[in-house]
């Protein structure tokens, strides 16, 4: 049995249904905001839970400031919020989450072992973090009147 690498690239990175992210906000489906709605606020949950709980050890570079694990909790209910809602405010609050990381550098310094190729990569990386949570606002300001699925399409 041979694995055929392009059906499966295609069905999962180049779906465009299913991952429609190189599709312009105004122009994709509601089936397809949905699709990527979802996957943006299951990834960011879980994140922020995570960090949220792992921000609450003293021995991290914050040591016990509380403000970071509101904050985690905070972009974390607003995620939940907004895979329900789909609410333009809830998405300019997880918008936010690559802001407070880029804070954290700032603030707080990076990982102790962390090379200057290693610091620069979490910084390009959450710019680009960045730019991407700009087109999850641009969707959720559009939501409304996307059109619905179209017949080749189905709900998730």
């Amino acid at each position: 049995m041979q694995l055929d690498w392009v059906a499966l690239f295609k069905r999962y990175v180049g779906d465009d249904v299913r991952t429609p992210y190189l599709v312009a906000a105004e122009r994709l489906t509601r089936v397809q905001a949905n699709y990527e709605l979802f996957t943006f606020t299951v990834l960011l949950t879980v994140l922020f839970g995570v960090i949220g709980l792992a921000s609450l050890s003293p021995s991290l570079p914050h040591g016990d400031t509380a403000a970071v694990s509101v904050y985690a909790f905070i972009v974390a209910a607003s995620a939940v919020a907004f895979g329900i809602t789909k609410s333009p405010i809830a998405g300019a609050v997880c918008a936010t989450a690559p802001v407070g990381a880029l804070i954290y550098f700032a603030a707080f310094g990076f990982h102790p072992d962390a090379a200057t190729g290693d610091k620069f990569l979490q910084v390009v990386l959450v710019l680009v973090w960045l730019r991407y949570s700009w087109r999850i606002v641009k969707i959720a300001r559009v939501y409304p009147t996307l059109p619905p699925a179209r017949p080749d399409q189905t709900e998730p």
